[in-house]
């Protein structure tokens, strides 16, 4: 179909202007289903993507986007095809030649600022990026600064304020349109009298052309699919971003994949020896990455996208069916946002974020964002990235002995309300935030209350967390807090930690057997 769109397209480049128009605005719409139905295929099948590699689609697919300047709409759905078929694809790299390479950069680059334009810029750098490693050494820098400049320009646009703007722009050309019709059927219904009066003969039917809107104006949602596109390209440039963030963490699959005893033991021992007794391992970053993101101040950027959604904004969008849907997808941009922003306290050094006061009115924000929202818990997307965000911030500010502020009831109620979360990064997460500060009040004095609610806390999960994911972070935990400190030893006492642990030690490596035998 794809090469039949093609070929159609270019018969019609010598066709008579009429002819031409019309023959090529079928086929391209034509072409943009096609794509869009390819695009599709491809997210959710590699046996897809093998295809769309040995048929050559790639030319094709090119093709379609070089007609950027003319249809926007095509070169989208060929972005977001060509973002997807080029994520981990050595093969099809090997296809992409110089000229190829120009259509994108062109399309990346168009001077063109309107919303669809930022959309297929945006969805282009992502491309780009995915295409790094046949980029030459030389040219590396500059591509990457180019890409960030598209991002930092999505990521300076206000969401809140375009969605009212457009709104109001909806509502005041639906106004002088409804006046407009209101006029030409008045008028029409006057020339109907006047015909009556002049005809001796009345009309026993009359056929009356009725003017339609449509008839006069584009379509009615333009100001909406402008602003879809906006807040489209924001969401993507923030997933962009946590993509140049790279990392070789096991993913929960991984971990459950090596659930056999012997495998398991020796990746633990590996791991820790590796990196010098962290479990995970640290992210890395560029110097190339690193510099455009200090330039386009990247950072500061994320940080004001993890504000809740404007409130206006989302006042008119919940009072009008068509734009309801819009709330969604702010609200999914303030996620992602809170994701790269976990990224990036990992990454960056803490004078790149801002130095330790930054850090804490960092975390004095994530800990509001979090308990102004009674029902947090109920918005598992939100608390998945927020605790995420706030696991990697205390974990650097512990790391550089920088005081925390969430007080201990903050940190239970977080944890209590997380930990039945169906979620298992969330229970991981809050698991972690506990070992976290568990390890830094341990240290101090008068903490011996707040250790023994921690210890008894992390001990259940231990025992009676279905996931051997977040059992096996409990347990991790409980050696972090409980590792060093006079407070901390008084406490394990207390709960009776050593017995208990001593007790479960057989049932958790059943547990390991059993997970690593089902898979």
């Amino acid at each position: 179909l794809l090469e039949k769109c093609s070929a159609g397209l270019d018969s019609n480049e010598m066709s008579p202007q009429e002819k031409k128009d019309q023959n090529r605005n079928s086929i391209e719409n034509i072409a943009n289903e096609a794509m869009n139905v390819l695009w599709n295929i491809c997210e959710c099948s590699s046996r897809a993507v093998s295809i769309f590699n040995k048929e050559g689609c790639l030319e094709i697919v090119l093709k379609f986007l070089s007609r950027f300047p003319t249809n926007v709409d095509l070169a989208i759905s060929v972005a977001y095809c060509l973002q997807t078929v080029t994520e981990d694809n050595p093969e099809l790299l090997k296809s992409f030649s110089d000229p190829g390479l120009h259509v994108l950069e062109s399309a990346m680059l168009s001077p063109v600022s309107s919303m669809e334009y930022i959309l297929l810029k945006t969805l282009v750098a992502g491309t780009i990026w995915n295409l790094k490693d046949i980029i030459p050494s030389k040219s590396q820098a500059e591509i990457i600064n180019a890409i960030l400049k598209v991002l930092s320009d999505v990521l300076d646009l206000d969401a809140g304020e375009t969605v009212i703007r457009m709104q109001e722009a909806e509502k005041q050309r639906l106004e002088a349109a409804a006046e407009t019709e209101d006029v030409l059927e008045s008028a029409s219904r006057d020339a109907l009298i006047e015909d009556d009066e002049m005809e001796e003969i009345p009309h026993k039917r009359k056929v009356r052309r009725k003017t339609f809107v449509s008839d006069l104006l584009p379509s009615t949602d333009r100001e909406l699919r402008e602003t879809i596109a906006l807040l489209t390209a924001q969401q993507t440039a923030l997933e962009i971003i946590v993509n140049m963030c790279c990392t070789e963490d096991p993913s929960d699959d991984e971990w459950e994949e090596l659930s056999s005893s012997d495998e398991s033991d020796a990746f633990m021992e590996n791991s820790f020896s590796e990196c010098g007794g962290q479990l995970l391992s640290p992210l890395c970053l560029s110097h190339e990455v690193h510099t455009a993101f200090t330039n386009y101040l990247i950072p500061k950027k994320i940080f004001e996208k993890t504000a809740f959604p404007n409130s206006t904004a989302v006042d008119i969008c919940s009072r009008s069916p068509t734009w309801k849907s819009l709330i969604r997808k702010m609200n999914t941009i303030q996620c992602r946002a809170l994701v790269c922003l976990q990224s990036l306290v990992s990454l960056l050094d803490v004078d790149h974020l801002g130095g330790p006061a930054a850090l804490q009115t960092l975390a004095q924000h994530l800990s509001q964002l979090l308990f102004s929202q009674p029902d947090f818990a109920e918005h598992v997307d939100f608390l998945e990235a927020i605790s995420s965000a706030l696991r990697a911030l205390l974990q650097t500010m512990a790391s550089k002995n920088i005081s925390q502020c969430m007080t201990p009831n903050q940190l239970m109620t977080l944890c209590t309300a997380g930990i039945h979360s169906g979620n298992t990064g969330v229970r991981v997460n809050v698991v972690s935030i506990l070992g976290i500060t568990g390890s830094v009040l341990a240290k101090e004095d008068g903490t011996l209350e707040t250790l023994k609610t921690i210890g008894c806390f992390l001990l259940e999960v231990a025992t009676k967390d279905p996931s051997l994911v977040v059992a096996g972070e409990a347990l991790d935990a409980l050696f972090d807090v409980f590792a060093d400190g006079k407070e901390a030893e008084r406490a394990s006492v207390q709960i009776k930690l050593l017995s208990a642990l001593k007790e479960f030690q057989p049932v958790f490596k059943m547990k390991i057997r059993k997970e690593g035998r089902g898979k």
